[in-house]
């Protein structure tokens, strides 16, 4: 199993930033452009336990996979939300987003991923795998964010 995280600083209010992740798919979409669909299958009260069909375009292929809420935190200085879900039956994958307030404008934004794989072959690919998608996703969140 692979793990990365990478936490910055971003000049914007919690609640604005929290949409990105727990708002409409149009909302989603500005800093996961590759989800192309996003459709609740089952609800629950807590969020906990809920799930999504999430569509995902990587080149010319969309792959489809269930996305469930493992982690669901939401107050007014601290927010979290842990997804987990299977890609491609080849790897387990979960996704942390937190933000914790540090003023009114200011907000602190951790992202961690793991990624396990299912198969034995694939763990290769891991030996070589950086953090680079996961760098490249906190800085569209404060660009987005900020924007």
């Amino acid at each position: 199993m692979k793990q990365w995280t990478k936490e910055i600083e971003i000049d914007a209010p919690i609640e604005q930033i929290w949409l990105l992740f727990d708002g409409s798919l149009e909302t989603m979409q500005k800093i996961m452009p590759q989800v192309v669909d996003n459709k609740p299958i089952k609800i629950t009260d807590e969020v906990v336990g809920s799930i999504y069909r999430q569509k995902y375009k990587e080149g010319n292929r969309i792959e489809e996979y269930d996305v469930e809420t493992l982690e669901y935190l939401n107050t007014p200085d601290q927010k979290k939300l842990k997804v987990g879900f299977t890609l491609a039956n080849m790897f387990e994958i979960t996704a942390l987003y937190q933000l914790r307030k540090i003023s009114e404008t200011k907000t602190l934004f951790k992202y961690s991923v793991t990624n396990r794989p299912l198969k034995w072959f694939v763990s290769l690919f891991l030996l070589f795998a950086s953090d680079k998608v996961v760098v490249q996703f906190t800085e569209r969140v404060k660009e987005v964010a900020e924007a």
